[in-house]
C-alpha cells in the first residue's frame, strides 16, 4: 500500500521548510532508515529518514522548493501503484517536480571526449541556475547528478572548477578562427586552452577587454536565516527606545578561577568552563535580584504590557556559518556553573551543525552576546525583541587604577548593556551593571551563595 511522507514540522512556529537535497529519486528502492531528503527551516537543517520499505513512486517537490509543513513530500509503495490521491499539488504531475528550461541541444560534460548532443529539456534547480548565472558556467557541458537527471549546484561548481566557463575573452570576435564547441557554437575557455599557440596571440589585449567588461558587482539572494535576522533587527531598532551603557570590571578573580579549573578541573568535568560561562552564570544570578526584574522580561502588546519571568531564560548568541543564532538556556538561574557550561556547549554545537530544535531558539528573557575573542573593547548590541535588554561582553584590556595611592595595572573586561528605555530608566539599568560588576569581581562568593 502506498504511504505518503510529509514535510515535518520542526517547532511550533515553523510554517514551511526548504528542500535542500534528495537522496533518492523516483523508482529507487527504499529501505527503512534510508535517507530520503534533507531540508532546512530559517534557522536549522534536518534530514528525513524512511519509516517504511518499498519503491519511491513520486517526489512532489524539488530541491530549493519552499514546502508547507505537513504537506506530502513523496510517496513510497509498490511499483506501478497509483499515488494520485497523495499529490498535494491538486493534479498528478511528473514525479520529478523540478524546474525545466528550454535549451538548444546541449553537449556532454567537459570530461567526455565525444561531443554527443543531449536533446530535450534541461532540468535545473533555482540555486544551480543562480550559480551558473554568477559564474558564467557553460551549461552545455554540465553532467547532472541530481534526482532524475537534474542539474544541481554541485554540478555547476564542477564546471567552474574545470574551467568550463564562458567569459567575454572567450568570444569569437576576440579570438578569430577558434572553433567553438559550446552552446550555439560559442567559444569557451576550454576551447581556448585546447587551441595551440594562436590562443595566446594577443593575451594582453584579451585580458584588457575582459577586465574592462567585467561587471563591477554581482548579486545573490539573501539566505532565509539572514532574512529573519534582517527583519528582527529592523523591528528592534524601529520599535524600541534603545540606549547602551558601558562599564568595565576587574576580571582578575574570574581569570584566576578559570586557570584553576583548567589545571585541576578535569576530574570533575570542569576544565572546559570558559570565561563566557562564568559571565553568563553571574548574569543569571544578578537578573534574579528583585530590583532587576525589568531586564528579565518581555515588553509585549505593542509596548503596553510587561511580561516578567520567574526564572532567567538566558539567550546566548552563537555565530554560525549560516548566520547568528540565539538558543535559549531555560531556567539558567537554577543551574550550577558546570550545568550551565555543559548546556551552553550543547546548544552551540547544535546551532553550528544546523540540528538545533527551533523551539530552543525562542522564549528568552535576556540575551548575552560575547565578541571578546575578537578583541572588541566596546559595542552596541541590538536587543532581540520582545526582550528588554542584551549584554555585550567585550575583550580584556590592561588598565591602571589607584590602589592605596599606588598605580596598579589590572586586566579589565568591558560590559555593554543595551536596554529598552520604555521598560526601564537609566538608573535601574546602571544599578544592574554595577551589581553584575560586583558579582563578577567577587565570583567565588557568588558561587558560595549558589
Amino acid at each position: 500500500m502506498a504511504v505518503p511522507v510529509i514535510m515535518p514540522r520542526q517547532g511550533n512556529t515553523v510554517e514551511s521548510c526548504i528542500v535542500t537535497k534528495w537522496f533518492k529519486k523516483p523508482g529507487d528502492k527504499v529501505a527503512t532508515g534510508d535517507l530520503l531528503f534533507s531540508y532546512e527551516t530559517d534557522k536549522a537543517a534536518f534530514e528525513e529518514e524512511s519509516k517504511v520499505e518499498g519503491t519511491l513512486l513520486a517526489a512532489f517537490y524539488g530541491e530549493g522548493d519552499d514546502v508547507p509543513c505537513l504537506y506530502n513530500m513523496c510517496v513510497i509503495g509498490n511499483e506501478g501503484e497509483d499515488y494520485a490521491q497523495f499529490d498535494p499539488r491538486g493534479e498528478q504531475k511528473a514525479p520529478e517536480a523540478v524546474e525545466t528550461v528550454k535549451e538548444t541541444p546541449v553537449e556532454q560534460p567537459v570530461e567526455a571526449q565525444a561531443q554527443t548532443p543531449i536533446s530535450g529539456e534541461m532540468k535545473i534547480s533555482p540555486r544551480a541556475r543562480a550559480l551558473a548565472s554568477k559564474t558564467g558556467a557553460d551549461l552545455s557541458r554540465v553532467s547532472p547528478t541530481g534526482p532524475d537527471g537534474r542539474v544541481i549546484a554541485r554540478d555547476v561548481q564542477a564546471l567552474v572548477d574545470a574551467g568550463a566557463v564562458i567569459t567575454p575573452a572567450a568570444r569569437d570576435d576576440f579570438v578569430p578562427g577558434t572553433a567553438g564547441t559550446g552552446l550555439g557554437g560559442r567559444v569557451t575557455l576550454v576551447d581556448l586552452e585546447a587551441r595551440p599557440a594562436a590562443a595566446a596571440a594577443a593575451p594582453a589585449a584579451a585580458k584588457a577587454v575582459e577586465k574592462a567588461q567585467e561587471p563591477e558587482f554581482y548579486t545573490e539572494p539573501m539566505t532565509n536565516i539572514r532574512k529573519v535576522i534582517a527583519r528582527s533587527m529592523s523591528l528592534s531598532l524601529s520599535s524600541m527606545a534603545q540606549l547602551t551603557h558601558n562599564l568595565s570590571f576587574d576580571c582578575t578573580a574570574i581569570q584566576a578561577l578559570r586557570k584553576t579549573l583548567k589545571e585541576k578541573g578535569e576530574p570533575f568535568g570542569m576544565d572546559k568552563i570558559s570565561l563566557n560561562d562564568i559571565v553568563m552564570y553571574a548574569v543569571a544570578k544578578t537578573l534574579m535580584q528583585p530590583e532587576n526584574r525589568a531586564l528579565n522580561a518581555n515588553l509585549i502588546d505593542d509596548g503596553k504590557t510587561m511580561k516578567y519571568f520567574r526564572h532567567v531564560n538566558l539567550g546566548m548568541a552563537v555565530d554560525t556559518d549560516r548566520g547568528l543564532m540565539v538558543p535559549t538556556i531555560f531556567a539558567a538561574d537554577t543551574l550550577s556553573l558546570k550545568e550551565l557550561s555543559d548546556k551552553a556547549k550543547e546548544l552551540a554545537k547544535a546551532c553550528k551543525s544546523g540540528a538545533i530544535d527551533p523551539d530552543l531558539l525562542q522564549g528568552g528573557s535576556f540575551t548575552v552576546s560575547n565578541v571578546g575573542s575578537l578583541g572588541i573593547e566596546s559595542f552596541t548590541p541590538v536587543i532581540n525583541p520582545p526582550q528588554t535588554g542584551i549584554l555585550g561582553v567585550c575583550g580584556i584590556t590592561t588598565r591602571v587604577k589607584d590602589v592605596a595611592g599606588q598605580m596598579v595595572m589590572y586586566p579589565a573586561m568591558n560590559l555593554s548593556l543595551t536596554y529598552d528605555h520604555r521598560a526601564l530608566d537609566g538608573m535601574p539599568a546602571s544599578r544592574f551593571l554595577k551589581s553584575l560588576k560586583d558579582n563578577l569581581e567577587s565570583f567565588t562568593l557568588l558561587l558560595a551563595r549558589g
